[in-house]
């Protein structure tokens, strides 16, 4: 079961970049901040290179590659701006609609229809939402849906998980022309000769140094996610690790108390909860 181990630091590592990610945008930006956790955990990586064959990359590679960088890149953005905006515990979990997401587009392009386990997940999913603003019911049965609505962190957050369900799609396709060792740790590499260019013509490359401690455990972080990502699986199935990693999204509202002093963190703990158990069904369906 050391696979489980290995599952969960991912998710703490992921949801603790995230913390710190938020807590340094007092003074810089989301740009910045996106260059900073793919930069950062560049040092961190560089030695698995050492250790890492380098597969045979065809034109299917580079052209999804090409078309996969935009998206990803403005994800990442948006990302960072989300968690700015609105409060960690009740912007993260909605990354938890990325599979649902999934499932509505193989159902719209494919007509593949989603089993017994599809459909509990996006339920458990929906009422986990709702449980998020739960105290609002008070005010009218829909009142905790429309809230959704009037937190633009939250609305970012559900773009970027519709995102997320595409780039997670056009990532199979570049790591079975590559392979999945290969393609995480190289990713952060192009992303970040990506985001260079944007954070120097925003006239911002200054503030890249300006922190260097927060800095450099923002991009550990990140580069034990990748880590201990690959580690788990390597070790078990995919999907049983997709499972343990979305408890980052309970971590993040822990977080989100702890360091930030955020309100209705029961209510949020438990609809995060919710959500990760149906994100669970979706992935073992």
């Amino acid at each position: 079961m050391q696979w489980i181990v290995f599952a969960l630091l991912t998710a703490l590592a992921l949801s603790t970049a995230d913390a710190l990610s938020k807590k340094a945008m007092v003074e810089t930006d989301e740009y910045v901040i996106a260059w900073v956790r793919e930069g950062y955990a560049i040092p961190f990586l560089a030695m698995t290179f050492l250790f890492i064959p380098i597969p045979k990359l065809d034109a299917t590679f580079w052209l999804t590659l090409l078309i996969l960088l935009p998206l990803e890149i403005t994800a990442i953005i948006l990302y960072i701006k989300s968690i700015n905006l609105s409060p960690l515990s009740l912007t993260v979990p909605f990354i938890a609609l990325s599979p649902v997401f999934i499932l509505f587009i193989a159902f719209v392009l494919l007509g593949e229809v989603p089993g017994i386990h599809g459909v509990s997940g996006i339920l458990l999913i929906v009422t986990g939402a709702y449980f998020l603003n739960v105290d609002l019911s008070s005010k009218g049965i829909l009142e905790p849906i429309k809230a959704i609505g009037r937190e633009k962190g939250v609305t970012l957050m559900i773009l970027v998980a519709l995102i997320y369900s595409i780039t997670s799609t056009l990532g199979k396709v570049a790591v079975r022309h590559s392979s999945p060792v290969f393609f995480g740790f190289f990713y952060p590499f192009v992303l970040t000769a990506i985001l260079t260019p944007i954070v120097w013509h925003r006239g911002k490359k200054h503030l890249i140094l300006s922190r260097p401690l927060m800095f450099s455990t923002i991009g550990l972080c990140s580069a034990v996610m990748i880590a201990s990502h690959f580690i788990a699986l390597s070790l078990t199935n995919v999907a049983y690790m997709i499972s343990v990693k979305r408890t980052s999204i309970v971590f993040s509202v822990i977080y989100g108390r702890l360091l930030f002093s955020e309100r209705e963190i029961k209510k949020r703990l438990i609809g995060s909860t919710v959500m990760a158990a149906g994100v669970v069904m979706i992935v073992l369906d």
